[in-house]
């Protein structure tokens, strides 16, 4: 069966005049506090699951990349990343899908019109996109005929739309994956999250049956915006892998804290001391903080000046997008080393499957797993310091 996805058909507007919204009005504290109450059935359903989805719209998380001009807060990137950091501590999976707030950035690469009909009945907007494997879409009339199935599709449980990776052909666009946007009612979501860590983040498959999709409601992945906002200004795959590296230290950050807390209180099965009484303890877990603060500080050091750069007016240079991907890459690294830190403090007790420490090893060994963090981008990284060309979509 052939479908045209135009959301029920309806008419596309002209470039809309700036509709204001009321703001988000859960307090992050209490949102933090509601996540990690709820951080066992999120493993359990193996998703993040709308009422927890309705938190996060409560409290801003996903109007924070929505434009300012179809009512959303376009927050400056670090503000929002400490905000994704904090839910991440309380739990990892519900800090991946938060993070998701971010990827509205994508959608200003699409129409003007287009955008002001996906936020025609707000800017608290979740999308959810599986990109690959890129599959062909054939021209038809009224668009793209769209067939296939993509993975890794996080969030997509609880998404308002829906995203998949595809490929046309045409002049201009060969070789260039576009992402389609589609309502969920014309997306089969297939059950195939099977995994140790990150379990709640329902990053299931996607899968669409002879769906054409309109021109206007395609993309490219870090496509030229269409908005003219500063956050749009801001490079939008660095800003893409932040948003999951950040997840990585706020994990580290509540291995630590169990560490410093109920972790020293620990006593020993042979000596009956307790760990904090102990120098190897105390040095092992000072080194761990210090590795934490040194990586984050540099973190968020990235994106503040860069921002800082796109608000002077000034262009975002090669350098400039080189270094938020390895202070991006280096955050997701030095979270996974941290928590393997605190998890190696546990000692026997950190093995046991009702406690936080194996969980959060769990959680923090997926982060820097992710394509935007993995030990390429050095390569990428260091290429851009020797005066070289990185490898295809570094910058």
């Amino acid at each position: 069966m052939t479908q045209t996805d135009n959301r029920d058909g309806a008419v596309a507007v002209a470039e809309p005049e700036r509709v204001v919204h009321r703001p988000g009005t859960l307090a992050v504290d209490s949102l933090v506090a509601q996540v990690a109450a709820q951080r066992s059935r999120i493993e359990e359903l193996r998703h993040v699951p709308r009422d927890v989805v309705a938190l996060f719209k409560a409290a801003g998380v996903y109007r924070a990349a929505t434009p300012r001009r179809f009512g959303g807060d376009a927050l400056p990137p670090a503000e929002f990343l400490r905000l994704v950091e904090a839910i991440s501590v309380a739990d990892g999976s519900a800090g991946w899908v938060a993070s998701f707030g971010s990827a509205t950035t994508y959608l200003a690469a699409l129409p003007l019109s287009t955008q002001a009909e996906i936020y025609r009945d707000g800017p608290d907007l979740a999308f959810s996109a599986g990109i690959f494997p890129v599959q062909p879409a054939e021209a038809v009339p009224g668009g793209y005929l769209v067939n296939g199935k993509w993975s890794f599709a996080s969030g997509c449980m609880g998404a308002d739309l829906l995203g998949v990776g595809i490929s046309t052909g045409e002049p201009g666009v060969a070789g260039k994956p576009l992402t389609a946007v589609l309502h969920p009612s014309k997306v089969e979501i297939v059950d195939h999250w099977d995994v140790v860590g990150m379990q709640g983040t329902g990053s299931h498959d996607l899968r669409v049956d002879d769906v054409v999709v309109d021109p206007a409601w395609t993309f490219v992945r870090g496509g030229a915006p269409q908005v003219d906002e500063p956050l749009y200004r801001y490079p939008t795959i660095a800003y893409a892998a932040q948003v999951l590296a950040v997840v990585g230290l706020g994990v580290a950050r509540a291995a630590l804290d169990h560490a410093e807390g109920a972790g020293g209180d620990r006593r020993s099965l042979t000596a009956n001391s307790k760990a904090a009484e102990r120098p190897t303890y105390r040095i092992s877990l000072a080194r761990a903080e210090a590795e934490l603060r040194s990586a984050r500080a540099w973190f968020y050091e990235a994106a503040e000046s860069v921002y800082d750069r796109v608000l002077s007016g000034d262009e975002v240079t090669r350098e400039d997008h080189s270094l938020l991907r390895l202070s991006a890459a280096h955050a997701a690294r030095t979270g996974f080393s941290v928590t393997q830190a605190a998890y190696s403090l546990g000692g026997i007790a950190a093995i046991q499957s009702a406690g936080p420490l194996q969980r959060l090893l769990r959680d923090a060994s997926v982060v820097p797993q992710h394509a935007f963090l993995t030990e390429n981008i050095y390569d990428g990284a260091g290429s851009v310091f020797l005066g070289a060309e990185p490898f295809p979509g570094y910058v």
